[in-house]
């Protein structure tokens, strides 16, 4: 079976899917989401389905809450509760060994992610995650990627709007371009609504750990010794830190989160297994007008200056609410608040025609693409975690021939992912036909 499990003579798992810290701020989120897809006829077959965490009453009041938001009485005996511990190995072996597939929603990762990875690769199920954070990212490559591939098993990271969004827009936009894409920039806006829109605390922490921890990563990647991935075509220049936006006729910077590694990674994936030709990828977040990039710059010198010293870090991940101006919150955002909010992702590339040699002369076709989406956190990132799981699992002959560490784009590219998003309300358009 080829999303780990399975095989020849091999019993049948109880599960062929478990979510993880399912009572967690996200996982009641991404229960929510299972629970719909399950009952939504997107499957081949009825979907077998358990939550996972460290209190049975948490749990039952998750899938309670989850049968209410769906307009139903329960969701019935069909959907398992185990009781599991990311301290306690021997659970998550147990784990494990009932289900296909693992939903990991238990972050910070660098601190909680690698037990559930040793455990789904020892004990042969896939996982999925939703971590942004590429030190984890890139570690759980380093360590597991030859183990998970002689077991048949898959490990998927960074399947939520870090860095689905980006990873498969990229390659959406290749494969809208008649001729050869060579490089794209993508731009993100978040429109909320009168309630304003705020971040659940757990994402701060992972960031504020992850920026103090960059040396690390550089020593990380010169471990893996990555191969250089060929530039094709013009080069894209890196964009200053601010700068003002002619398209959108206001101010963007660069965007922090985990999108350039991961789409990074994907190119030379797909370059060096599939000989792809790769694309050069910029990721830019669009600010506002002249006071958000002062309250930003402020903001930013603060958080830089107190990352570096233990202390500064104590400060940043007790007053989250304080040193973010109210933008993460230690409850999350409100249902109100989530309603009111989306994003569109717009994505500008250019590449050349068909019949034309990408290494020589200058880009001669451009195109832009976008993708658009409910409230990335909370309602957007639960439908890329599951939809990526329904692919891993409807879509096993379209995975990579042997399983591994993989990022959503070498993953997936082949699944019909993109679809099943577009049917999901996150939805991959073009704007701008291909103009020469």
């Amino acid at each position: 079976m080829a999303a780990g499990g399975g095989g020849a003579g091999v019993p049948e798992r109880p599960y062929e899917l478990v979510v993880f810290g399912a009572s967690g701020f996200t996982g009641q989120f991404v229960v929510e989401e299972v629970a719909r897809a399950a009952g939504g006829g997107e499957l081949r077959g009825a979907l077998r389905w358990a939550v996972a965490g460290r209190s049975r009453e948490k749990l039952q009041a998750v899938l309670e809450r989850a049968a209410e938001r769906l307009g139903k009485a329960a969701l019935g005996a069909e959907v398992g509760v185990l009781l599991c511990d990311v301290g306690d190995a021997a659970s998550l072996a147990a784990m494990a060994r009932q289900t296909r597939l693992v939903l990991n929603c238990v972050g910070p990762y660098r601190f909680f992610g690698e037990p559930v990875v040793e455990a789904c690769v020892e004990n042969g199920a896939s996982c999925i995650d939703i971590s942004g954070e590429p030190q984890f990212l890139e570690g759980m490559y380093l360590k597991y990627d030859g183990k998970a591939a002689e077991k048949g098993v898959y490990v998927i990271g960074s399947c939520g709007f870090d860095s689905i969004p980006a990873d498969l827009g990229v390659l959406y936009t290749r494969d809208k371009l008649k001729g050869t894409l060579t490089a794209v920039e993508s731009f993100l806006t978040v429109q909320s609504g009168p309630e304003g829109s705020c971040v659940h605390d757990g994402t701060w922490k992972s960031a504020v750990y992850g920026l103090a921890d960059q040396d690390n990563l550089r020593k990380l990647r010169k471990k893996i010794g990555y191969a250089p991935v060929p530039v094709v075509g013009a080069k894209l220049k890196r964009r200053g830190l601010v700068f003002y936006n002619q398209e959108f006729k206001e101010y963007s910077v660069p965007f922090m989160g985990s999108d350039v590694s991961v789409v990074k990674r994907s190119q030379r994936y797909l370059h060096t297994e599939l000989q792809e030709t790769p694309v050069q990828y910029g990721a830019y977040v669009n600010i506002g007008g002249l006071g958000s990039v002062v309250k930003l710059m402020f903001a930013g010198i603060l958080f830089l200056l107190l990352v570096k010293c233990s202390f500064g870090r104590k400060l940043l991940t007790k007053y989250p609410e304080f040193f973010s101006a109210g933008r993460f919150t230690k409850k999350g955002p409100t249902q109100r608040q989530m309603d009111g909010t989306s994003f569109t992702m717009t994505f500008f590339g250019e590449g050349y025609s068909e019949g034309q040699d990408p290494q020589n002369g200058k880009p001669n076709v451009k195109i832009c693409t976008e993708v658009k989406g409910p409230e990335p956190g909370y309602v957007a990132t639960p439908i890329a975690m599951v939809q990526a799981a329904v692919s891993l699992l409807e879509d096993a002959a379209c995975l990579p021939k042997q399983g591994g560490v993989y990022s959503p784009g070498a993953a997936f590219s082949k699944t019909k992912l993109i679809d099943r998003l577009n049917k999901r309300g996150v939805e991959f358009s073009v704007i701008s036909k291909p103009e020469v």
